[in-house]
């Protein structure tokens, strides 16, 4: 579904739609950023990169098709494109040298990964945030600052078979809501 949002907004850019242009730039930019930054060690060049890749989607240049695979994976790769040009043109920069593209070219499996994992964690805070503040205090506490339940008990001193109940509650809600079967993996 998101990968869809991805491509309205991206043929909406090509209409000349200033609103897609900055929903789809507030959503890549930093993992964009982060993914060239991680590449060639410089800001700098990040930067100029990622305002390099959205000044080309706003030209027009560079056409995506969903025959070249998903909206995320064309756009970091245009980005490690791009990327690697900047660098070629300051090629006399000695910082830069012949490895610096091996290394780009290996590393883009990776990122599409994080762009995965970015969007699940967005679900699951989205999830997490329909519950009832008992509930969600309770899953925070216990999943995502550690805690064991006998200590959530304690601090909010409450017994320990209302916070077993309120996380069994909160997590058929939470499965709900993220539509997910028994072992974790989405619906079809």
């Amino acid at each position: 579904m998101k990968e869809q949002n991805d491509v309205v907004l991206y043929n909406r850019i090509k209409e000349r739609d200033k609103k897609a242009l900055e929903l789809l730039y507030d959503k890549y930019e930093r993992i964009l950023y982060s993914f060239v930054y991680r590449l060639t060690n410089s800001s700098d060049i990040a930067e100029e990169a990622v305002q390099e890749v959205f000044i080309k989607l706003w030209r027009g240049k560079g056409v995506y098709s969903d025959g070249k695979g998903k909206f995320s994976s064309w756009l970091f790769t245009i980005t490690r494109n791009t990327a690697i040009d900047i660098v070629r043109k300051r090629k006399t920069d000695p910082i830069f040298s012949e490895e610096i593209f091996d290394f780009i070219e290996d590393d883009h499996p990776q990122i599409d990964e994080q762009l995965q994992w970015k969007e699940e964690q967005q679900r699951v805070r989205h999830a997490v945030s329909k519950l009832s503040e008992d509930q969600k205090k309770i899953i925070q506490s216990v999943y995502f600052k550690g805690l064991t339940q006998q200590k959530v008990a304690e601090e909010q001193q409450i017994p320990l078979g209302t916070v077993k109940g309120r996380v069994r509650l909160a997590l058929r809600k939470l499965k709900t809501y993220l539509g997910t079967d028994a072992e974790g993996r989405a619906d079809s």
